[in-house]
This record gives C-alpha cells, structure tokens and sequence, in this order.
C-alpha cells in the first residue's frame, strides 16, 4: 500500500476554491481501481493548512494515478498554495489496528502504568 500526504497553506481567498477541487477530486477517486481511501483535512493547530490524503493498493494503480487528467485538478489545487507544498509517499509493508494497544498495555514489564 502506498498512503500519498499532501499539506499545504492556502489563503483564505483560495480556501473554498481549492476545497471544491478536492472534493471533487476525492469523490472520484473513491471509485477508481486501487484507492482504497481519499480524505481531506484542516489542520486545527494551524490556520490554512489542507491536507489531502490517498491511500492506494500499488505503485502501479497510484502512478496510473498521478499521469491521469484527474490528477491535473490535485496540481491546481497545489498551485494555490501559499508556500511549497509538502509532499509524501510512504510505503506500507504491514498495519495492525487496535490489537497493538491492547498488547502494549497489557504487556508486562517495561513501564506499565495503572
């Protein structure tokens, strides 16, 4: 699995207008072969900040992805931003859920706390 991060500042002049882009951009690629998830945030710690985020099955279906017209609205998106946008793909070789709480806390040893 590849998770695709992108956060970036927008002015609040370009916030709806970039948001719609998104949006749009999301809802479609819910349906696409590979995304497994498409999110959008606003960063509460920081004033203007959007993250777009996409979770997708393989390199393959993701890099299909970014040469896709659709993916020329992500890069106008992108080009409202006020700084350089950050950009990330992190590769995932495993994920666990709640199970790797659980374990952690109820471990003995190594710092457990009441």
């Amino acid at each position: 699995m590849i998770l695709a991060n992108i956060r970036m500042r927008i002015s609040p002049r370009k916030r709806d207008e970039a948001l719609r882009i998104l949006r749009s951009t999301a809802e479609g690629n819910r349906i696409l072969p590979g995304c497994l998830n498409c999110r959008i945030y606003e960063d509460l710690q920081e004033d203007n900040v959007i993250m777009f985020e996409e979770l997708w099955r393989s390199e393959e279906e993701l890099e299909q992805h970014l040469r896709s017209d659709e993916y020329r609205r992500v890069l106008l998106a992108l080009e409202m931003a006020l700084q350089h946008p950050e950009v990330r793909f992190n590769r995932i070789s495993s994920s666990s859920g709640f199970e790797t709480i659980e374990k952690a806390r109820t471990s003995t040893g190594r710092g457990n706390r009441p």
